[in-house]
């Protein structure tokens, strides 16, 4: 008998990418119960097309080609340039799109991340502060500004949005310094502050943060702090108020994980938020909701 052999889609390749990952995985409730009943399926599509491009440029059998090629097939869908195969992860793609245009939100908020994710696929260090700020824009600030723009929000939200996505994503990347090296050989601390303090990369994989490494964690920090000072104006500006309440908790729990990086060590094992954290952001939240 001849062997029939299987086409492998150039663009999706032959397996699909399911996202292991759930709402515990992030800093902040995305599924939160402050949203309204309505917006909720239109959240629900945006996390888990987002959880699974992001799965698709960790994957450790990919190479950075493929991964392109899947992203940038994501992103055709998206803008009704390509159809989709009918595979879990390209769905979500399809889903997608439907919300995005029932709601009229941009469809920037979901190609930006994947501008994002392409840059991950093939850079894996980064020079400077104003670099990895560059990289926040695509990565995290789309976020903000899609449930901004969902709940209907004013322009002079975006800004501070921006600010909040962008600690976040920074915070994030503290939170993960040592796992993002040793599992994909990716660093998000800017090389100037690592030469400047006398650091390298590699200090990341030791039992605790060196001094000059803890300094440049300080240094990130600090930034942090800068953008956390303009965050905490946002949810002042919100109109809705379960978007207002939403905002005031992840204001709130984005100081709180800032201050666990400044007390903790990341290296020595991932900083979490605690218990009295939550509940600092849920009335703080509560604060927001009645106000």
């Amino acid at each position: 008998m001849t062997a029939v052999s299987k086409t492998v889609d150039p663009v999706w390749g032959e397996h699909d990418v399911t996202s292991a990952k759930g709402a515990s995985d992030e800093n902040f409730p995305v599924g939160s119960l402050l949203f309204a009943r309505t917006n909720r399926a239109h959240v629900s599509a945006y996390y888990n097309f987002a959880r699974v491009i992001d799965d698709m440029v960790d994957n450790a059998q990919l190479s950075p080609e493929a991964k392109i090629a899947r992203l940038r097939g994501m992103e055709a869908v998206i803008r009704g340039e390509a159809e989709a195969p009918h595979r879990a992860d390209a769905q979500t793609a399809v889903i997608l799109r439907r919300h995005l245009l029932q709601t009229g939100v941009p469809l920037e908020t979901a190609t930006d991340l994947i501008t994002a994710f392409c840059q991950d696929a093939v850079k894996n260090r980064y020079r400077n502060w104003d670099e990895l700020l560059g990289y926040c824009r695509f990565s995290a600030n789309p976020v903000g500004r899609f449930l901004l723009l969902l709940h209907g929000e004013r322009a002079e939200t975006l800004p501070l949005s921006d600010a909040l996505c962008s600690a976040l994503q920074v915070i994030n990347h503290l939170q993960d310094v040592t796992s993002d090296l040793r599992t994909l050989d990716r660093s998000y601390l800017p090389q100037d502050m690592l030469q400047a303090e006398g650091a390298k990369v590699e200090d990341v994989l030791l039992a605790r943060s060196k001094p000059g490494l803890r300094r440049v964690l300080d240094h990130l920090l600090d930034e942090v702090d800068h953008l956390n000072r303009q965050a905490v104006h946002l949810p002042g500006l919100v109109r809705d108020r379960r978007m207002r309440a939403y905002c005031a908790v992840v204001v709130a729990l984005s100081h709180s994980l800032a201050a666990r990086l400044r007390r903790e060590d990341p290296v020595a094992g991932r900083v979490k938020l605690g218990r009295g954290d939550a509940v600092f952001a849920l009335l703080r939240g509560g604060k927001a909701l009645i106000g």
